[in-house]
């Protein structure tokens, strides 16, 4: 049905716009998802956004416990229009419900934290399964208890007096590096065919004026065969 659905919804669009959407979904993801943790600057965490569109990564999780997860559109310049944006917000700490869905969904859960069982970026090994890399707050970092319960601590390598990157450049580092290799790599990163077909009827419903009535009328048509 999402193919038909699909199908005839193209014929909606610009043939250049299809092609776009068909090399990007060709590039999109989901072997590597970010985390973001109680976030509350706007700017870097929408710039977390532009970043994990930029480097094909489609599922953005957001777990928000005292802070309200806020879009900058002047920042993530329609990116979150094009990304899957989770959130997890049903608790007062919905921390570790994150942590269980994303290892039910088999992610292993990497705090992006120095730790005394850290390992350097260049080392950090792909081959070993999905990969949810959870960022904090600016401030504060991780929560303990999301550091309690990861399985692997990520760190980038650093060489001045600064303790840490800001959460968006800590994204685009890691992101840049870890989506580099997983691209040169023999693993299956890839979105299967049912993943496409649901990505590019989405974007297609976002993409044309009056999506809603033309599928009424689409579904009308073929109910009625």
């Amino acid at each position: 049905m999402k193919s038909e659905l699909n199908h005839f919804l193209k014929q909606f669009v610009t043939d250049n716009r299809l092609e776009v959407f068909e090399q990007v979904l060709e590039k999109r993801t989901r072997y590597i998802t970010l985390v973001l943790e109680d976030i509350y600057q706007s700017q870097n965490a929408s710039a977390v956004l532009r970043t994990s569109d930029c480097f094909g990564v489609q599922d953005v999780h957001v777990i928000e416990n005292q802070n309200q997860y806020q879009v900058n559109p002047d920042v993530a310049l329609g990116s979150s229009k094009w990304l899957n944006l989770i959130k997890y917000n049903a608790k007062e700490n919905n921390t570790l419900d994150t942590i269980n869905e994303l290892k039910k969904n088999g992610y292993r859960i990497v705090a992006t934290t120095p730790h005394t069982d850290d390992v350097n970026l260049e080392d950090f090994d792909l081959d070993a399964g999905k990969v949810a890399l959870f960022f904090g707050t600016e401030l504060k970092g991780l929560s303990e208890l999301m550091i309690e319960n990861a399985d692997e601590y990520l760190k980038i390598p650093m060489y001045g007096f600064t303790e840490s990157f800001n959460i968006s450049v800590s994204a685009a580092i890691i992101l840049h590096h870890l989506t580099g290799k997983l691209r040169a790599s023999d693993i299956n990163w890839k979105l299967t065919a049912e993943e496409k077909d649901e990505l590019m009827f989405q974007w297609l419903k976002k993409t044309i004026k009056s999506s809603s009535m033309l599928i009424d009328e689409f579904l009308s048509k073929k109910n009625n065969i």
